[in-house]
């Protein structure tokens, strides 16, 4: 294939890392943006181009789209718009500026990252823009509504972009990871120190016997049914490469599950399911 561009986000680690280097590999030229500019100069080091960007900061998503276009020429084939967070807590212990500033990540640095490059893949002709969204766009979970309320928000927000690109020659597409090994657990770490006060929450022994463990686990153990990232690399190489890409891209098997039993159940028999999780 010829060299095709594109964006992604979050390359630090996980997802983001695993498919900068692999459509590298594949011939793609890779803008792998990280947050920090030490996870830049790494990525530097290993051969990709890298520079920042913070979904949390308006004018470092203008500079990173402005940095792009101008190594390009102008024009860009894809946007992998894939960083995120979690800050682990009941909804009811959530302060309302610990959702401001995960929205402001989340949701509204992929909707400003998009509304960059829209007009730049209309002129063009072409341009794929693909989300990554989660299992958790499709089901709740105990102790995630912050995560879960972004997800279920972009997977809206993405379906009607989609909507509105029928007639464009844009493919929007979500790909909806479930347990992929990454370090998302531990970069949550900070965000549940800072705004959860759990030791004086009305569920606190739920935090001190189950969130928390499960949180500061270091054993290693994988989650069941984890996958490796290259597994949604896998999805991400047929969403950007295949003539006709899906708009939906399950990865791991809560994901088709979730997707399944969301389609047929009772929301009281789902519960039920989501309960036992």
């Amino acid at each position: 294939m010829s060299e095709k561009s594109i964006l992604i986000t979050g390359c630090s680690s996980g997802i983001g890392y695993d498919a900068a280097h692999t459509l590298h590999k594949r011939g793609w030229r890779v803008f792998a943006t990280c947050r920090q500019e030490s996870d830049c100069e790494r990525l530097r080091d290993e051969g990709l181009e890298s520079f920042v960007l913070d979904y949390a900061d308006e004018a470092s998503i203008k500079a990173a789209v402005t940095e792009t276009l101008s190594r390009t020429g102008g024009t860009l084939d894809a946007l992998y718009n894939n960083g995120a967070y979690a800050i682990p807590g009941a909804v009811e212990d959530l302060p309302r500026d610990a959702l401001r500033a995960i929205y402001e990540v989340n949701l509204f640095g992929y909707h400003d990252l998009t509304r960059h490059v829209i007009p730049v893949m209309r002129k063009q002709g072409h341009g794929r823009i693909i989300n990554c969204s989660s299992v958790l766009g499709l089901a709740a979970l105990r102790f995630r509504g912050a995560y879960v309320s972004t997800k279920f928000a972009l997977e809206g927000l993405t379906d009607v972009l989609r909507l509105e690109m029928h007639s464009q020659p844009i493919d929007v597409i979500l790909i909806e990871p479930g347990p992929i090994t990454s370090r998302i657990r531990v970069n949550a770490q900070p965000h549940f120190e800072k705004w959860i006060d759990w030791e004086n929450s009305a569920l606190h022994k739920l935090y001190e016997f189950g969130l928390r463990p499960r949180l500061y686990d270091t054993s290693g153990e994988p989650d069941k049914f984890e996958l490796p990232p290259s597994a949604v690399t896998k999805k991400l190489i047929h969403a950007l490469e295949s003539k006709r890409p899906k708009p939906r891209y399950y990865v791991t098997v809560p994901t088709y599950l979730s997707g399944f039993f969301r389609r047929i159940l009772s929301t009281r028999a789902f519960d039920w399911i989501l309960l036992k999780g």
